[in-house]
């Protein structure tokens, strides 16, 4: 008896399934239209198909999505919180001390450190922004880019200091002859 209750409940089970499955292809004749995510209605309408022929349509993103990673450069004063911020470590930052203070942020914060290097993996980011929340000039921001494919792991691997080994090699002599010349006035003394 049992064994023939559950043929039966199998049965019924696979008719189901396959009713289900037959509404849907006769739902997939009927088109539905593209909705913003933002709109109330935007999971009630769930009937028929609807296809984005990308890259020439979109579909519409949230603003509040958090996405690919920009720096801008001449905001920033390198002092290393989103790299510590960071808890996959995709960033990568070197800095040069300067002897004097080298301009101001569009804030107004001092700029006293050279970024000789200030790299991100975005192969690795898993796009928490905590390096957006830390950042005290606020330079470092999340964009609503999204589509940045590529078939080489090593493309993702955005470089946002301008600076060259020449300029890099300058300011570290500087800051050695700053160090000396500060060592020979305290044994001066």
């Amino acid at each position: 008896m049992l064994v023939i209750k559950t043929t039966i409940q199998g049965f019924l089970t696979a008719v189901k399934g396959l009713f289900l499955t037959v509404r849907h292809l006769f739902g997939a004749r009927k088109s539905r239209t593209s909705l913003d995510i933002r709109e109330e209605n935007y999971f009630a309408e769930q009937n028929g198909v609807t296809t984005v022929q990308y890259p020439k349509q979109k579909m519409p993103i949230p603003e509040v999505a958090r996405y690919q990673l920009d720096v801008e450069i001449d905001d920033c004063i390198v002092c290393d919180l989103c790299a510590k911020a960071c808890p996959v470590d995709c960033i990568d930052i070197t800095a040069i001390k300067s002897p004097e203070a080298i301009g101001k942020t569009s804030d107004g914060s001092v700029k006293r450190l050279y970024p000789a290097q200030f790299d991100i993996d975005m192969a690795k980011c898993m796009y928490c922004g905590l390096c957006t929340v830390v950042c005290p000039t606020e330079c470092i921001t999340m964009t609503n880019q999204y589509d940045r494919s590529t078939q080489q792991l090593a493309d993702l691997i955005y470089g946002f200091s301008d600076m060259s080994d020449s300029e890099v090699q300058q300011r570290k002599e500087e800051w050695t002859k700053f160090q000396a010349e500060k060592e020979a006035a305290k044994k001066k003394q």
